[in-house]
């Protein structure tokens, strides 16, 4: 059977900061080319889709504003879900803030008023921050995480990303995230069947890493395809609890998935 449906991680995997990574153009013109519907989705909880256009679209990748998603545009979801009345403190950048504000969720800086904390990937992330955190939790209201990744590809080298705001936080806390979104979460996964409403075996997962981008396909029942242009190094893969069924060097070979 064939593939009608590809999720293609961003990231590491068709860009590095604003710049194509080497084959993956090729490989992206190829899914089309087979008729296969893509769908990009990116553990980025700083920017909504709509900033995901022009920066892939200048990459050389023809994308729409419903061919995307991102960690900020799942955790505002599920926010809206379950927490849409509730005052939440958010340990995050102003990006994903904005996207609160936009879906008309409402925060707080007060630890005594909030309902929720939710932890993201923040660049000025300090000793305050980590106080305001610690203090919001001892109240033991629910613990929220945008994504669990720990290191993120950036055009020069890798950084930290929001898993390693999250864990200083569930350290100091001593206490685990209650929910962590992004990928491999289930709300990501809902999503994804949303936007390709294909049976799973139909459908694709393409991304640089084991624990969200094959762990989204292996939980969703989709295959999976590890590229190595990302975080991903021979070490990690060795000693990973999820396998890929296939591992490639870049997307440009993607035919020895599609055949």
């Amino acid at each position: 059977m064939g593939f009608s449906g590809a999720v293609l991680d961003v990231d590491g995997t068709v860009v590095r900061g604003n710049d194509p990574i080497p084959g993956a153009p090729a490989g992206y013109r190829r899914l089309g080319e087979a008729g296969i519907e893509t769908l990009f989705v990116s553990n980025n909880p700083t920017k909504g889709p709509a900033a995901y256009i022009d920066r892939l679209g200048a990459a050389g990748y023809d994308v729409d504003v419903d061919s995307v998603f991102t960690a900020g545009t799942v955790t505002t979801r599920y926010l809206r879900e379950h927490h849409a009345d509730d005052e939440l403190l958010c340990i995050g950048e102003s990006g994903l803030l904005d996207q609160f504000a936009d879906a008309g969720l409402s925060t707080t800086d007060d630890v005594d008023a909030a309902d929720a904390l939710v932890a993201s990937i923040d660049r000025g992330f300090d000793y305050d921050d980590l106080c305001t955190a610690m203090w919001t939790l001892e109240r033991d209201v629910p613990f929220i995480g945008t994504d669990p990744d720990v290191v993120i590809p950036a055009p020069e080298r890798d950084v930290p990303g929001s898993g390693a705001v999250i864990n200083a936080v569930a350290g100091v806390a001593e206490r685990e995230p209650d929910v962590v979104l992004g990928k491999p979460s289930d709300t990501a996964i809902e999503m994804v069947r949303e936007r390709l409403p294909y049976p799973p075996e139909e459908c694709l997962v393409v991304g640089d890493r084991l624990n969200t981008d094959v762990a989204l396909g292996e939980r969703a029942g989709m295959t999976t395809a590890l590229v190595r242009t990302g975080v991903t190094d021979e070490d990690r893969l060795a000693a990973a609890d999820v396998t890929p069924d296939y591992v490639l060097d870049d997307l440009g070979d993607i035919d020895r998935v599609l055949g």
